[in-house]
């Protein structure tokens, strides 16, 4: 199977100019033979803390109509948001949401390691995700989850084969923790690891770009710059890897 993993710049706290961006992505995605396209961390909003704790318009849910030009998009699709935990008086979750190539939701997952201040802004998830497509059996992750091997390890010992990491690295330390843990871990795991990530201003931070994709055992298969919103693509799943 061909992904796509991608970085942009969002718009901030404009959920229809994301859509918008992130829908023309995925066009692009699919026309490159992608199957399934990966986005960055609170890709539909950017890393606005301080307005997602404010707005509850920020918050979407699986069904939201905001993205429909996501699931119509015709391939499937990994988005991360603020979600909506439809408990009164509770924190919503930071959470992606997987949509079939119909449009149909595959399943939800909540991160489940918050990072510094997000503790005091949302829940934490308690399960991990998991979804199969085409044949292949996917692992979900959130950014800083990653950062805790025994996440990795269960999607290995699980059967997963590709896992798939919704992130925001900025440039400083990020830079160097980007290229340090996704490599490890698909050493470490033999697993495909993709990572999606900012580029340029979101929230507090300037993201880093190298959206990347890393073979088992930690060959670098496609990677993007550091500057441009764009996607790269891979063959994951099976041995004889290529890339474009």
């Amino acid at each position: 199977m061909r992904i796509a993993t991608a970085q942009l710049t969002c718009v901030p706290e404009d959920i229809p100019a994301n859509v918008h961006r992130l829908a023309a992505l995925a066009g692009q995605a699919r026309e490159q033979g992608a199957e399934l396209l990966v986005l960055p961390e609170l890709a539909l909003t950017g890393y606005e803390l301080g307005a997602l704790s404010e707005d509850p318009g920020l918050l979407v849910d699986a069904n939201d109509q905001r993205l429909d030009a996501l699931r119509s998009s015709g391939i499937a699709i990994v988005v991360n948001a603020a979600v909506a935990n439809g408990v009164p008086g509770t924190r919503p979750a930071i959470g992606t949401f997987v949509y079939g190539p119909d449009g149909e939701l595959i399943t939800r997952y909540l991160k489940q390691h918050l990072y510094e201040q997000e503790r005091s802004l949302f829940a934490p998830g308690d399960r991990d995700g998991r979804f199969e497509l085409g044949g292949v059996r996917f692992a979900l992750a959130i950014c800083y989850d990653s950062h805790f091997p025994d996440l990795s390890a269960r999607a290995a010992a699980d059967g997963c084969q590709v896992y798939l990491a919704s992130a925001l690295y900025g440039t400083g330390d990020g830079v160097e923790q980007r290229a340090t843990v996704y490599p490890r871990m698909a050493e470490d795991t033999g697993l495909f690891v993709a990572l999606a990530n900012h580029v340029g201003p979101s929230g507090p931070w300037t993201g880093c770009g190298r959206a990347a994709i890393w073979a088992p055992g930690g060959e670098l298969l496609a990677e993007a710059d550091d500057r441009t919103p764009m996607l790269v693509t891979a063959e994951v799943g099976r041995s004889g890897a290529s890339t474009r």
